[in-house]
């Protein structure tokens, strides 16, 4: 994301003809955009994506389990 952003910023400033990015190579202006394409790209084959949504999924799961022992007035699990 912060590839893409970066890249939207430097589109705006070749635009409206702000120097530095004025007096640079449309290529390099758009560079930003095929690396962000090149990580994705990466991270979709490697799984890095998947292994990330996992953890995200294993955290929410956690804290849901946490939440009803509150509830419940249980103890908290010694993991």
């Amino acid at each position: 994301m912060y590839l893409l952003g970066l890249g939207l910023v430097m589109v705006v400033c070749k635009l409206l003809e702000i120097n530095p990015v004025a007096a640079w190579d449309w290529w390099i202006v758009l560079t930003p955009f095929g690396l962000a394409v090149a990580w994705w790209a990466w991270a979709d084959s490697s799984g890095y994506t998947k292994v990330q949504e996992e953890k995200k999924m294993e955290k929410r799961k956690q804290e849901r389990l946490a939440k009803s022992r509150d509830a419940l007035g249980l103890p908290k699990s010694k993991r």
